[in-house]
């Protein structure tokens, strides 16, 4: 009996995409050596989508008053929480990992650092560097920087992603992530659950990319 391989997809602007030239890689579960899904092999047609995206949706992540970013991070702790799972069983196939070693080691401590992060948001501060001329005083201002592209490694992909997601949306950045191609499943689930949070709070879809 043959099992229909899972089809995973780009997550770009709010909608789960093939990849543009329609391409794919098989996505093997470590632990048994059997491919149990379909990835799009994405090229420069889909990372040039996924950054005008980000790019577009930058002004209004970036203007969000700081509470607000905290507010959207803690709601994605809490959707992470809720849906932890299938995060550990997603994390399970994608890299062969213990069932109970996810549960235990990896989601306690993301969503920990999700809501660490969420607090930092409303902590971004200036401050004063000294009055180097007459009647003038000098100034620290922190500012998003823009679109951040990121990769996560296979060793870690559902953890690290949260490392460097979380940070970069708490400073006001938007997001294009490449997991790995061997290990794509969890990052697909997260760009489903921070979709909704975005969408539930209208915030528009760009902020997070999956390519």
């Amino acid at each position: 009996m043959t099992t229909e391989l899972r089809r995973l997809r780009n997550y770009i602007d709010g909608a789960f995409r093939d990849a543009a030239d329609g391409r794919t890689t098989e996505v093997v579960n470590p632990a048994t050596g059997e491919p149990y899904a379909t990835a799009p092999l994405s090229g420069a047609a889909d990372v040039d989508a996924a950054m005008a995206a980000a790019e577009a949706a930058f002004p209004a992540w970036r203007d969000l008053v700081p509470g607000e970013r905290q507010k959207a991070l803690l709601k994605i702790a809490d959707a992470f929480e809720v849906r932890a799972e299938e995060l550990i069983a997603a994390e399970s196939e994608n890299t062969g990992k213990p069932i109970g070693l996810t549960r235990d080691e990896e989601i306690p401590p993301m969503i920990d650092q999700i809501r660490f992060f969420a607090g930092a948001a409303r902590m971004l501060e200036g401050r004063s560097a000294g009055e180097y001329m007459e009647g003038l005083t000098s100034i620290i201002r922190r500012e998003p920087v823009g679109v951040c592209a990121q990769v996560a490694p296979w060793n870690y992909p559902m953890m690290m992603a949260v490392w460097k997601f979380a940070p970069a949306l708490a400073a006001g950045n938007t997001v294009v992530i490449k997991p790995s191609d061997t290990t794509p499943a969890s990052t697909v689930l997260i760009a489903e659950i921070i979709g909704g949070v975005l969408a539930e709070l209208g915030h528009p879809q760009g902020v997070f990319n999956v390519i």
